[in-house]
């Protein structure tokens, strides 16, 4: 690197352990640091940057609705929240969308509603199924509902009213809740994103979704990180032909703008009153209009279609190159979401492959992520590949612990 950017700003809460790099813009699946240097986004602001940067059809849009309108509070009505809400109800077939920020929010308004869809059944201490190595966020709620002891650590006590078990395990799901009148919604992702890509099986899945109608459950699946097509469909769990009752989304849904919502089924869509809940900045005419242009461009530029096609050629040649070194554990996932996971820590790789021109991460100590944006080609594909591969091998090869 021509010049490192100082690890840490004196006035910048110390919060990220962040590379020495600062961007300064973006084409495509490219981006460019302020000197200059040029990288292959195979993180895309972690599942954030849907259309890659500088879109030819999104910016104009953007700037044109800057404006108009940035913000609108929701003491009135916002056009863009029911022609958003109008094509998520329709890819999901749920039936009502609040707005939000973040995934975090969404998260955070999802456990609310199973807790209120509890206190109006009759239930005082309602309890939430969650999941081993899973995450929901960093709110005190959403951490309590994170399976990370390592970054729940020094916020204690946590929130009550969650109950773990493993994923793709019926039988533990129904020997942890048996006799249990408490139990009201189980809570998931259906690949998890921070817990090292980790896919809840489709056979799994379906048995869940019986298991919650049978005993009058919530089904809420947190498709922030995996849903808005990353895996080829609108949402990861339309894998399985289930339809959950909550859905939270965020991340791609804007391309880069932060927003967030959850959609809610009939069962849960009229549990939020006038009052239940709110957000100042969720559902701003901005962030609308970035979620109603990301969805027509990706169905314009047949998006889910390419994200299936191009992350099938990826894995493959991930598979090909990388599949039977020791050392490499697994590689899996749908789509373009990704993860390598190796038998040692690999953080070091995220400097590594940034100093050798590529974005990536790290995730549960041992998962290379690549979760790129959907606008990707299969020559930048294989650009991934040809800058990982030496990389892993290099890194396996010097017996790094």
């Amino acid at each position: 690197m021509t010049a490192l950017i100082e690890a840490s700003s004196p006035h910048v809460m110390n919060t990220y352990g962040r590379l020495p790099i600062a961007m300064s813009h973006g084409q495509g699946a490219w981006v460019w640091d302020v000197n200059g240097r040029k990288y292959l986004d195979g993180l895309a602001g972690i599942a954030v940057n849907t259309l890659g940067h500088n879109h030819p059809k999104l910016v104009p849009a953007l700037q044109d609705q800057i404006a108009k309108l940035i913000h609108c509070c929701n003491y009135y009505h916002v056009p863009g929240q029911e022609a958003l809400a109008t094509k998520l109800v329709e890819f999901s077939g749920m039936s009502n969308v609040f707005f939000c920020s973040t995934g975090l929010e969404a998260n955070e308004a999802a456990i609310k509603l199973a807790r209120k869809f509890g206190h109006d059944k009759g239930i005082d201490r309602p309890v939430i199924v969650v999941y081993e190595k899973a995450f929901h966020g960093r709110s005190i709620a959403t951490l309590s509902a994170t399976g990370n002891q390592k970054i729940q650590q020094g916020f204690g006590p946590l929130v009550e009213g969650f109950l773990r078990v493993p994923v793709n395990d019926i039988e533990a799901l129904k020997k942890a809740t048996e006799g249990n009148p408490n139990v009201v919604a189980v809570f998931f992702e259906t690949i998890q994103g921070e817990g090292g890509i980790n896919p809840m099986q489709i056979e799994y899945l379906q048995q869940l979704r019986a298991l919650c109608t049978e005993r009058d459950w919530l089904m809420m699946i947190d498709e922030v990180q995996c849903g808005m097509g990353r895996t080829g469909k609108w949402f990861a769990h339309q894998w399985a032909g289930i339809v959950p009752d909550v859905m939270p989304l965020a991340k791609g849904l804007g391309s880069g703008v932060p927003i967030g919502a959850v959609v809610a089924g009939p069962k849960a869509a009229a549990i939020f009153q006038p009052g239940n809940h709110g957000t100042t900045f969720g559902g701003n005419p901005l962030a609308m209009r970035a979620g109603v242009e990301t969805i027509r461009i990706m169905e314009e530029d047949g998006l889910l279609d390419n994200a299936a096609r191009v992350g099938a050629h990826l894995r493959a040649a991930l598979v090909r190159e990388l599949g039977s070194l020791p050392g490499v554990k697994e590689i899996r996932g749908q789509g373009l979401m990704i993860g390598v996971e190796l038998d040692r820590p690999c953080g070091a790789l995220t400097g590594q492959a940034a100093e050798a021109g590529l974005l990536l991460s790290v995730t549960a100590d041992s998962v290379i992520r690549i979760v790129p944006p959907l606008i990707l080609s299969t020559d930048e594909a294989d650009q991934i590949v040809a800058i990982l591969a030496p990389l892993v091998k290099a890194f396996l090869a010097g017996g790094a612990q």
